[in-house]
C-alpha cells in the first residue's frame, strides 16, 4: 500500500515515524517546506518527499491530511483531479463539522473520505519534535459519512491499531465537535488564561509544582492552529466555557461564603466523578 503523508509537521512527522517503526515502507512526504522534506527523508520516514504532490498523488492508495483545518477543503478542491480511482484519504483535524460537507460535495465519487482524529499531540510544532510514542495507548475518533465504505473504515482502524492507538471510537461529527469542545479545547483555554493571569515580574517558576506544571503544560501553544480550531467550533467551545463558567462561580461562592461543606460537596463529586472516567 502506498501512503502519502500530507504535511510533515508534529502530527504528520509523528505519523511518518508511526508508519516506518510498524512495517509501512511505501511512505512519501509532501510539504510547502523543502527542509522539512529534507529532514524527513533523512530521518527514514519517507521515501522521498514533494512540494507538490500531483504526481505521487496519483499513485496513492492511502492519504493522510495533516495540516491546518482551513487548508485541508483547499487541498482537495486544488488536488481532486489527481486522486487514483479506489484512493483512501483520511485526516488528522481536531474539528470536522466546519468543512465536512463541503469535502463531500467536491470529492470524487471513486474516493473515499474517512474523517479522523487522533488523540494525541505535542505542545511544539514542526517536524523536529514528532515522536511515534505519543500515539502509544492513545484514543482516535472516525465520523463516518453516509458515503464511507466499510472496508475502508476497516482499513483505517487496523492502521492506526499498528501504530499504537489502544481504542477507535466511531461517532458523528456533531458530536465529536461537542466532545471535543469539552475535552480538548476548554482545557486549552483554562491552561492559557491561567498562565495569564498570573502577576507579571513574579518569581513563579520558582514556586510551582505537579499540580501547576501539569496544568499549564499545554499553554505552549501553537497560536495559528488553536486560534482555528477554536473558532472552527466556536459555537460548541462558547457552551462550554459559560458551563465551566458557572462551576467557577459556585466555588467562588462558597469561598466568599466561608462554607466549608459546599467546598467538601463540589470536591467530593469531582473525586467520584474523576474516579469514573
Amino acid at each position: 500500500m502506498r501512503i502519502v503523508i500530507v504535511g510533515l509537521g508534529v502530527i504528520g512527522g509523528s505519523f511518518g515515524m508511526a508508519l516506518k517503526n510498524n512495517g509501512y515502507k511505501d511512505v512519501y512526504g509532501i510539504d510547502k517546506d523543502i527542509n522539512t522534506l529534507k529532514k524527513a527523508k533523512d530521518m527514514g520516514i519517507i521515501k522521498e518527499g514533494y512540494e507538490d504532490g500531483r504526481q505521487i498523488l496519483k499513485s496513492a492508495d492511502f492519504i493522510i491530511i495533516s495540516i491546518y483545518p482551513k487548508l485541508i477543503l483547499n487541498f482537495i478542491k486544488e488536488n481532486k483531479d489527481n486522486f487514483k480511482e479506489g484512493a483512501v484519504i483520511t485526516d488528522a483535524t481536531g474539528i470536522k463539522e466546519m468543512f465536512i460537507d463541503d469535502i463531500v460535495k467536491i470529492l470524487p465519487d471513486g474516493v473515499d473520505f474517512i474523517f479522523g482524529h487522533p488523540m494525541a499531540g505535542r505542545e511544539k510544532k514542526g517536524i523536529d519534535y514528532a515522536d511515534d510514542k505519543v500515539f502509544n495507548g492513545a484514543n482516535y475518533i472516525i465520523t463516518p459519512i453516509e458515503r464511507n465504505k466499510d472496508e475502508n473504515i476497516e482499513l483505517v482502524e487496523n492502521l492506526v491499531y499498528d501504530i499504537g492507538f489502544k481504542s477507535v471510537k466511531k461517532i458523528g461529527s456533531k458530536y465529536h465537535d461537542e466532545m471535543i469542545a469539552f475535552t480538548s479545547q476548554l482545557p486549552h483555554v483554562i491552561a492559557v488564561s491561567l498562565i495569564n493571569s498570573d502577576e507579571e515580574g513574579r518569581d513563579t517558576g520558582s514556586f510551582i509544582g505537579d499540580s501547576y506544571r501539569e496544568l499549564t503544560r499545554i499553554a505552549n501553544i501553537n497560536e495559528e492552529l488553536w486560534s482555528e480550531l477554536f473558532l472552527g467550533n466556536r459555537e460548541n467551545l462558547l457552551r462550554t466555557i459559560e458551563k465551566f463558567d458557572e462551576e467557577l462561580l459556585k466555588m467562588k461562592k462558597a469561598i466568599e461564603d466561608n462554607d466549608k461543606n459546599i467546598l467538601c460537596e463540589l470536591f467530593k463529586n469531582a473525586t467520584f466523578r474523576r474516579e469514573q472516567l
